[in-house]
């Protein structure tokens, strides 16, 4: 059996690089190429120059000899060689050139640096320059490769001989490589500071990503942007200038705005309401407040964020308490129920003790006029509610609230005209019914407590496009200034600063497409109109 050694796992780990690290890697790759690229470049520009500017230098000075009359009548004398030869040499002293040579239209030199290379042939093209043109190449001569120039030489109009000088290519390399040496120190400079700016980009970017790897922050993206469509609370986070910066579905939905067109926009373009467009402007913490869209109530919580003394904005957190805010009206409304039953089973028990007294006492007459008048009052408000209304959910408010009332001492009458079956109430959410209701009665209760003879009216009837709800008190009314205040949240007559009733019976009504009237006549009397399925929005 053979055995083979395991590798060890450990060891197929790659260390992965955070992402500042890959950046800056990858900085100074690029930095690092441009940098050659840009020498590569100016080298081979200067290179070009360099050629051009011998080129267009050899040409001059050749140009120049042509039309020197010594030359010219040098060329047509006995000996051309005893004339131009010290005239050539000083000139090559004087300048650049490496040779200047002056020879025959033949192309026989008469000059040369080497005087035993004179009488022979020039070593390179002339046919151009016999023509009567200019002519400029790079050719390998007796001095090696050089950079030269070919000119005619005229006469009274007659061609008498070809000036020709050059430069070396070894002069020429000679001269651009000084010229390299300072390009590379240039370039060395240029490469330190890219990567000097290189590196600090990318320790600022370590600082932004807590030196967390591409793949760490891809999933945390990821986790993220799960997390924020998956929840169904509400998250806004709102920049120091009041534009919203983020958005999720939940506070979407709850705010009943388009997500994709929220964010970079300012709180004051979204249409919210005055009391949580303040809120989440003010930039304040906030905990657990109640707020009323036209649709819901929500609980806000906010949180100033601040990071380095310097004001980044607010986290709000959103959550839906509409259903339970109905709920806990519902609630409320049977509790009140029960508490008025057991204080009537209380008063009963009162009663029946008294009645036992009485047929004890032997007055048994005075016995069943007491049991059966009070008997008779219950039995005929229970009727009257059981009668009119078929709603037994609306029943039931109605008894409990009476009941309560009672115990406060304020009468709840029944007006003679209501009368509600369940069709009229069949498009209607029995949550807006008790919330409306509810809060009618007992706001209307609150104004008449301090009144020697308090009473609330209360009417609920079909109409024929709708259900009308009147609650009438004999309080002291309603100012016509704080009219239209009422059903703000927060806004109430007593110090406690409540005012959450109203304002939820104004957004019922507004959800239902009804309409709401406030009136002072003997006290504040509200009437509500719920519009049948047709006019529900």
């Amino acid at each position: 059996m053979s055995l083979t050694r395991s590798a060890n796992p450990l060891a197929r780990v790659r260390p992965q690089w955070s992402l500042a690290r890959q950046l800056f890697v990858l900085q100074v790759i690029v930095v690092t190429l441009v940098v050659l690229a840009g020498a590569g470049l100016a080298y081979y520009d200067a290179q070009q120059r360099s050629s051009e500017a011998a080129r267009d230098e050899v040409v001059a000075l050749a140009k120049a000899l042509a039309a020197t009359p010594t030359v010219r009548e040098g060329l047509v004398a006995p000996d051309p060689t005893a004339t131009l030869q010290p005239l050539a040499e000083q000139v090559r002293a004087n300048t650049r050139a490496d040779f200047v040579t002056i020879m025959s239209p033949e192309g026989i030199r008469y000059t040369h640096p080497d005087p035993a290379r004179i009488g022979k042939r020039f070593l390179g093209h002339i046919d151009r320059a016999v023509a009567g043109q200019v002519l400029t190449e790079t050719y390998t001569g007796t001095l090696g490769p050089s950079v030269r120039a070919v000119v005619p030489v005229h006469r009274d109009g007659e061609l008498v001989g070809l000036v020709s000088d050059g430069i070396t290519v070894r002069v020429l390399t000679r001269e651009l490589q000084q010229r390299v040496a300072a390009l590379l120190v240039v370039a060395a400079g240029a490469l330190l500071l890219g990567g000097l700016l290189t590196y600090l980009v990318s320790e600022r970017i370590r600082r932004h990503t807590h030196g967390m790897r591409p793949a760490e922050l891809s999933r945390m993206y990821e986790y993220h942007d799960a997390i924020l469509h998956a929840v169904r609370e509400g998250l806004l986070l709102v920049g120091p200038d009041r534009r919203v910066s983020l958005c999720n579905d939940g506070a979407a939905v709850l705010l009943e705005l388009d997500a994709a067109e929220v964010e970079g926009e300012r709180l004051d373009d979204l249409g919210l309401p005055p009391s949580l467009l303040e809120t989440l402007g003010a930039g304040s913490a906030v905990r657990d407040e109640v707020h009323l869209t036209d649709q819901r109530v929500l609980l806000v919580n906010l949180s100033p964020v601040r990071s380095g003394g310097r004001d980044l904005g607010s986290v709000v957190t959103l959550r839906d308490h509409t259903e339970l805010q109905a709920l806990s009206g519902e609630l409320d409304s049977i509790r009140g129920f029960a508490e008025s039953l057991r204080s009537q089973a209380h008063e009963s028990a009162n009663r029946l003790h008294t009645v036992v007294s009485l047929i004890e006492l032997g007055r048994a007459e005075e016995a069943v006029r007491f049991a059966t008048s009070e008997l008779d009052l219950a039995q005929r408000l229970t009727d009257r509610v059981v009668g009119a209304v078929d709603e037994p959910v609306v029943a039931a408010l109605l008894l409990g609230k009476s009941a309560e009332a009672g115990e406060r001492g304020v009468e709840v009458v029944l007006g003679e005209d209501t009368e509600i079956d369940d069709a009229a109430l069949a498009h209607l959410e029995s949550r807006d019914l008790v919330t409306v209701l509810g809060n009618l009665i007992d706001n209307a209760v609150d104004a008449v407590a301090e009144n020697p003879h308090p009473r609330v009216d209360v009417t609920i009837r079909s109409t024929s496009d709708g259900v009308l709800i009147r609650v009438a008190d004999n309080g002291p009314g309603v100012d016509p200034e704080d009219a239209q205040r009422l059903f703000r949240r927060g806004w109430s007559t007593k110090s406690d600063d409540r005012g959450l009733g109203l304002a939820l019976v104004g957004q019922s009504v507004r959800r239902n497409g009804g309409e709401v009237d406030v009136r002072t006549d003997g006290g504040a009397v509200f009437t509500v109109h719920l519009p049948g399925s047709g006019g529900q929005r």
